[in-house]
């Protein structure tokens, strides 16, 4: 057998960190060899302009996927969310795992519920995504708050709020939650509030296409149901040909009734057959003046085709009410 170490490439950020070490220890489960991590900078890494002004896609990985292509990496974990929605020739998303949970969350002063932040709350978030639906949101139920554009890891954005310079912060659970750090969450967003991004709480794990054994090693820690969930709301971003940091909201889940039940441990949710999967899709101006917002329902897609139909199928719909004219300049 074959005992030599496995090179995986991480960012080096704590929540990059975090999430590969979970991975390689999975790995190493599935194929008995040990996995080292190999720390890679990339330029969203090191730039300080906000996202929206980098252009956003691909800044957290294309210096991983230039590793892999380069092999000085066997395989790579990204944030699903940062991937862009083409895949590079020579590359395979060879395992998506089972997501975690995808809400937004805040983490606010005095331990302030969302709907309890006061009149001229300042609000951070380093996404137009979040901006669009957070504004629509107070606009719509008379809350004054503020959005405010910030960069920095957790740990900056959480020390804004707790050095008083802003009133909460818009974090992702998964996140908090891969860092140990769920109870600093004051508040859950729900989706019906603000959609997550396209891919937002999953993994995916990258590696060369050359690579077939360890493709078909991975392919163990594949989650049929988050990979096709996946596959279809980042259809519906490719459709809208909008990049990872365009103020585009996207959720494929179970029906209502079982939701995030049998995803998140709500026994509710066993021993229930599921034969269909909703997609939620929004975009929005940054202000919240104007937004679209739809829903599709179909079956469970049970191939990679079917998911990206599912996807393209919302985006048009959304084209045809406007999406295109809310979303800046688009990806191509």
């Amino acid at each position: 057998m074959n005992s030599k170490a496995l090179r995986l490439g991480t960012r080096r950020s704590k929540l990059a960190m975090a999430q590969s070490r979970q991975v390689a220890d999975a790995v190493s489960r599935v194929t008995g060899r040990p996995v080292e991590l190999v720390e890679i900078t990339t330029y969203g890494d090191t730039s300080r302009e906000h996202l929206a002004q980098i252009g956003g896609t691909g800044v957290f990985v294309t210096a991983l996927r230039e590793a892999l292509l380069r092999g000085e990496v066997d395989f790579a974990v990204h944030s699903l969310k940062d991937l862009p929605t083409a895949q590079p020739e020579g590359l395979v998303l060879a395992a998506v795992p089972p997501r975690a949970d995808p809400r937004d969350v805040i983490v606010a002063r005095d331990a302030l519920k969302f709907a309890d932040l006061p009149r001229g709350a300042r609000v951070g978030t380093g996404s137009p995504r979040r901006m669009a639906q957070l504004n629509a949101y107070a606009s719509a139920h008379g809350l004054g708050i503020r959005t405010v554009p910030i960069r920095g890891n957790v740990d900056t954005r959480i020390r804004y709020v707790r050095e008083g310079e802003l009133d909460a912060v818009v974090l992702a659970a998964a996140g908090l939650n891969r860092l140990g750090r769920s109870d600093e969450v004051t508040d859950f967003l729900s989706v019906d509030t603000v959609l997550p991004a396209p891919g937002q709480g999953a993994l995916a794990i990258e590696c060369a296409a050359d690579h077939a054994d360890l493709i078909a090693a991975l392919e163990e820690l594949d989650d049929p149901f988050t990979r096709a969930a996946v596959t279809a709301e980042r259809s519906l971003l490719a459709a809208l040909e909008a990049g990872c940091s365009a103020p585009v909201g996207a959720l494929a889940d179970l029906p209502p009734v079982l939701d995030f039940a049998r995803a998140w441990g709500d026994p509710q949710g066993d021993g229930q057959t599921v034969n269909e999967m909703r997609l939620r899709g929004t975009v929005g101006t940054p202000d919240g003046a104007r937004t679209v917002q739809l829903s599709t329902t179909g079956p469970v897609p049970e191939t990679y085709d079917q998911a990206m139909a599912l996807g393209r199928e919302l985006a048009a719909e959304m084209l045809a009410q406007g999406a295109a004219g809310l979303m800046g300049e688009r990806a191509h």
